[in-house]
């Protein structure tokens, strides 16, 4: 991390600081004392003043027990922003934000000193963890940014302030916080409102873009998708070989070339991307089975994309799709829900196992939970099938996916 002086960390984050006996400066952020390493400032957020101790223990310079943990992690993140020379790309959307971000950062990190959001590392705790990486010689930094109402983007924005934002799409998800489509255009419109004057806006076909004072570039229409013959990407900046095969990855990687692109770099022969946990995971099955480890969050755009991938994949084999309920779609979550029948009924699925409550609009073996799931899987999995596992977070699908590999082990 950029160095912090102990003074300005008090100043900028009132609260309780306790500094180790030889420290002069912080030179690392983080909230969980597991992850400690000299030199760190530990902010406790929540029950996290119980580890001061431990914090301590791992080598912190100093831990912080603050009034407002939000507020502090805010303040700290934007005192490091504001002393980075580098170029800092925000991503939003209603899907593939974490993968259109992983394949950014898997073109950026050969090329430039780069720092990049782990995981789901997208709100207000994950964003000044991200930024409290970046070093002084940090040349791009790629976070990402979640939207679960309206201001969040904002207020995120407000400290991060982004040089280029990205919206990767539009599609139904939150819908219980900001109403419906015209509610996300207007929540993820946020990230744009925030661009410096002669910043650039990378936005999907058709996205509104009502400022004049920014470099706008559509996916779609200024950056277009040419072919797509895994491993053999093409697109209009260029053509790359690619370690994925799902189509809504060509997708995302083309609005990541795109932003490359306004970044001054150049598109890689190869590309080896390492996915986020529980993304687009591609796990071999017993007698050549494959397991599609999906199982992060799910909307029903979002579900009829990783439906088709599986039933590509599958290449003829026997099909199961494992699905949770689906979460925050408010008004609409009847009608989602039956899109996704639909698109099993429309692909052919051959088995459905549907997990929870609002799962058995799509047909197929319902059960109540992960366990009953589990237990179904053992006695209706054959060798060879090729099998989804996709729901909302909150289900906690991939206890589903470890039990599968688990057994393969």
């Amino acid at each position: 991390m950029i160095p912090l002086g102990l003074a300005e960390i008090a100043e900028l984050a009132p609260g309780r600081l306790q500094v180790a006996p030889w420290a002069e400066q912080v030179t690392g952020l983080q909230t969980d004392s597991r992850r400690v390493e000299e030199g760190d400032l530990f902010v406790a957020v929540g029950a996290g003043a119980d580890f001061v101790k431990h914090a301590f223990a791992r080598g912190a310079a100093a831990t912080l027990v603050p009034e407002d943990a939000f507020a502090a992690l805010a303040a700290l993140a934007g005192r490091v922003r504001d002393r980075s020379a580098a170029r800092f790309v925000a991503i939003t959307g209603s899907m593939g934000k974490t993968s259109t971000k992983d394949i950014l950062a898997a073109i950026c990190t050969p090329q430039r000193r780069t720092v990049a959001a782990e995981r789901s590392y997208n709100a207000e705790i994950g964003v000044p963890l991200t930024i409290g990486h970046t070093e002084p010689e940090t040349e791009i930094c790629i976070l990402e940014l979640a939207m679960r109402g309206f201001g969040q983007i904002a207020e995120l924005c407000a400290f991060a302030r982004p040089d280029v934002g990205v919206i990767t799409n539009v599609g139904p998800a939150h819908l219980e916080k900001v109403g419906d489509l015209a509610g996300v255009t207007r929540a993820k419109s946020e990230l744009v409102d925030a661009l410096p004057p002669g910043g650039t806006a990378v936005v999907p076909a058709g996205f509104p873009v009502e400022r004049g004072d920014l470099e706008v570039v559509r996916v779609g229409e200024d950056a277009t998708l040419v072919s797509f013959a895994p491993p053999v990407l093409a697109t209009s900046l260029g053509t790359v070989e690619v370690d994925f095969t799902a189509r809504h990855l060509a997708s995302n990687a083309l609005t990541a070339l795109a932003v490359a692109h306004v970044l001054g770099l150049d598109v890689p022969d190869r590309l080896h991307v390492e996915f986020s946990e529980w993304r687009n995971q591609e796990l071999p099955l017993p007698g050549g089975g494959m397991l599609v480890n999906d199982a992060w969050n799910a909307n029903p755009v979002s579900m009829r994309a990783a439906l088709e991938h599986m039933v590509a994949l599958a290449a003829g084999r026997r099909t199961v799709a494992v699905l949770g309920d689906m979460a925050e779609l408010g008004a609409y979550s009847e009608e989602g829900h039956r899109e996704v029948r639909r698109a099993l009924d429309e692909l052919a699925v051959d088995e459905v196992v549907a997990i929870g409550p609002r799962a058995t609009a799509y047909g197929g073996r319902h059960v109540d939970t992960v366990d009953e799931a589990i237990a179904l899987l053992d006695e209706l999995l054959q060798p060879g099938d090729c099998v989804l596992v996709k729901g909302a977070r909150a289900m906690g699908l991939e206890r589903v996916a470890e039990a599968l590999t688990t057994v393969t082990a």
